[in-house]
C-alpha cells in the first residue's frame, strides 16, 4: 500500500520525506515534519494523528527511540500502524505493528528510515536507502526522489501506485518544498520528479518573497514589474 523515506539532511539539518501509495493523496496523511525537531512517517492503515504526537515527544526532549516507544505504548489500534522516526540528532526508530499489511520491512541508516508494506519484494526498502545514501545530487529533494525511484525500480508495491508526495522543512516553520501528486493513473513518482524540476529554480525566490519581500526583484506574477 505504501513505501517511503524520511531523513535528516546531514548537510543542512533539514528534514525531508518522500512517499508513494496505491491510495489517493498519500502525502496528506503520511508526512509529518517539524523544523529543528524531527520527521515522522505514519503509514499502513494510517492514523495521521500519530505523527504530531511523536513530534511533540521529540520537542519535549525525547530521542527517536523514546518518542516512538511512548506513543506506541499508549496509542489505540497500534497493531495497524507502521511508523518511522528521525530526530534532530539524526537518531532513528521504526515500528511495524502485527497488522502491517503483506510483505513489509523498515531499514534504518545514517539519519534515515525507509519503510514499506504490501511490497512486491522485501528488498525494496534497502534499495530506497542505498539510492538515497549514494545519490550525488546537490539538492536534498533530489536525493530523496532518487531513493523513491529506486524503490519503484526494485519492485515497489504489489500493485500500481497512484499518488506521491515530497516535503522538506528546514529553518522555517513552513515547508519551502511541499509537492504532491494526489492521483495519477500512469506514474505518480515520475510526475512528482517533474514537479520538483519545475519547482527547484523557483524555490529560493519564493523563500525571499516570504522573508524579505522588499528585496525580491519580482513577485513572479503576470503584470508584476
Amino acid at each position: 500500500m505504501t513505501f517511503s523515506l524520511v531523513a535528516r539532511d546531514p548537510k543542512t539539518g533539514a528534514f525531508g520525506m518522500v512517499v508513494t501509495s496505491s491510495s489517493p493523496a498519500v502525502a496528506a496523511r503520511c508526512i509529518h515534519l517539524r523544523s529543528e525537531v524531527g520527521g515522522v512517517a505514519s503509514q499502513n492503515v494510517t492514523d495521521p494523528g500519530l505523527g504530531a504526537r511523536i513530534l511533540d515527544e521529540l520537542a519535549r526532549g525525547a530521542d527517536a527511540v523514546e518518542a516512538l516507544a511512548r506513543v506506541t505504548g499508549a496509542a489505540a489500534n497500534i497493531d495497524f500502524r507502521q511508523l518511522s522516526v528521525v530526530d534532530a540528532a539524526g537518531n532513528t526508530a521504526s515500528f511495524s505493528g502485527a497488522g502491517t499489511l503483506g510483505t513489509h520491512r523498515t531499514v534504518e541508516q545514517d539519519g534515515a528510515v525507509a519503510a514499506g508494506n504490501l511490497l512486491s519484494d522485501p528488498r525494496v526498502p534497502q534499495a530506497i536507502m542505498d539510492a538515497y545514501q549514494n545519490s550525488t545530487a546537490e539538492a536534498f529533494e533530489r536525493r530523496l526522489l532518487d531513493g523513491l525511484a529506486a524503490g519503484q525500480a526494485a519492485g515497489g508495491e504489489e500493485g500500481p501506485v497512484h499518488s506521491a508526495g515530497l516535503m522538506v522543512k528546514d529553518r522555517h516553520s513552513w515547508a519551502p518544498t511541499d509537492l504532491r501528486v494526489d492521483w495519477d493513473d500512469e506514474d505518480p513518482i515520475a510526475a512528482l520528479a517533474l514537479l520538483w524540476d519545475r519547482w527547484a529554480p523557483e524555490k529560493e525566490a519564493y523563500r525571499t518573497r516570504a522573508i524579505e519581500p522588499a528585496t525580491a526583484p519580482t513577485y513572479g506574477v503576470p503584470g508584476d514589474q
